[in-house]
């Protein structure tokens, strides 16, 4: 864990990546590729939420302790949705699934619901930080 606050040009660049997975994953669904759309879609979250995170000085070496953290200091204080807890977590094991499972496959349906996840936690993440006057 880090303790100082990242700059806004550290976060706009955090949320870049954020955007070019996203945008990787919906190109991936529409090409067919539903593993590819699942694991971007994480993508997108972890880096958008890691931005939160960075902008109060948190910085991580693991996946689980950045969905922890971002659990801790976010959802259960009520900053964002109960569910995004769930939605993260699922997005997790989706990925989990379509990069390292060979005997399941990622399916299209599955596919979307995390496109659809992965835009409304990167828009989230994106408002929280503006309305917060970090960017």
């Amino acid at each position: 864990m880090n303790n100082e606050t990242a700059q806004p040009s550290v976060l706009n660049a955090m949320l870049e990546k954020a955007n070019e997975k996203l945008a990787a994953a919906q190109e991936a669904i529409r090409d067919g590729f539903f593993g590819e759309a699942a694991s971007c879609s994480y993508y997108a979250a972890f880096h958008a939420t890691s931005a939160v995170l960075a902008h109060k000085g948190f910085s991580f070496s693991s996946h689980a302790q950045v969905m922890g953290a971002f659990n801790r200091e976010f959802v259960k204080t009520g900053v964002f949705p109960p569910d995004t807890s769930r939605r993260i977590q699922r997005l997790f094991e989706d990925r989990a699934t379509a990069d390292y499972d060979w005997k399941i496959r990622v399916n299209e349906t599955t596919a979307s619901a995390d496109v659809t996840d992965a835009e409304w936690m990167v828009k989230m993440c994106h408002d929280h930080l503006k309305n917060i006057n970090a960017l």
